[in-house]
């Protein structure tokens, strides 16, 4: 049911505890609880199969986040304030070679970078599904970004909590740090994906030089 299409097989995370799927007709959901930091709903399918599909299960998902993509999630009746936003996802290497990140040991230390640095990144140490994060230092072994293996699932790698010293920004920091991210996450897991805000050009073309694709989606909640 999710094989096929990226942001569901995402969402199942290898059908964990919690994770429940329906289907009708051409509709699919596939339903995560603590996904990201949010109860999501990943749908897809024809407006009419969704719509009705989402009826039948919403008793049991009230309070997620129906996720999917954006001509279909603001075309759903019963939802309200759908934000829209990017899925990127890659499969081919970057072809990087060497470069200065590496892998890190030190949680505690990620975690006080991202108070300074980027208090409302959505991947933080300890997080349910933030397994590992990479890093680069500066000439006196200082931070200067990180970026996280977030959520990855089976045959799909997740990257989140990209973030980068404030003084060392514009320096291709981030660039770097993501060329690593997407190789090794590619070797571990076939594809990688990640999520993005449309109106951060800059981190757009980023990801794009680095051969990740853009699909539109958007995020909505449910009306009362």
């Amino acid at each position: 049911m999710t094989d096929d299409d990226p942001l569901l097989a995402w969402a199942a995370q290898g059908m964990r505890t919690g994770v429940r799927t329906w289907t009708l007709g051409d509709a699919a959901a596939v339903a995560c609880p603590g996904l990201s930091r949010f109860d999501r709903l990943a749908v897809r399918g024809s407006v009419a199969d969704v719509t009705e599909l989402v009826r039948r299960i919403r008793p049991e998902v009230e309070g997620y986040r129906p996720v999917g993509d954006e001509a279909l999630i603001t075309r759903l009746p019963g939802l309200r304030t759908p934000v829209p936003f990017g899925w990127m996802d890659a499969t081919a290497p970057t072809g990087s070679r060497g470069g200065r990140a590496r892998w890190l040991d030190d949680d505690a230390e990620v975690a006080a970078f991202l108070d300074t640095h980027h208090p409302h990144s959505y991947a933080r140490p300890g997080d349910p599904g933030v397994t590992r994060w990479a890093g680069i230092r500066d000439d006196e072994g200082a931070l200067l970004g990180v970026a996280a293996d977030a959520c990855s699932a089976p045959g799909i790698g997740f990257l989140g909590g990209v973030a980068t010293r404030v003084d060392a920004r514009g320096r291709g920091v981030a660039t770097e740090l993501c060329a690593f991210m997407t190789d090794e996450l590619i070797a571990a897991y076939g594809r990688v994906a990640l999520m993005v805000d449309h109106g951060n050009t800059a981190a757009v073309r980023t990801y794009e030089k680095l051969g990740y694709t853009m699909r539109r989606i958007a995020a909505a909640s449910f009306a009362a």
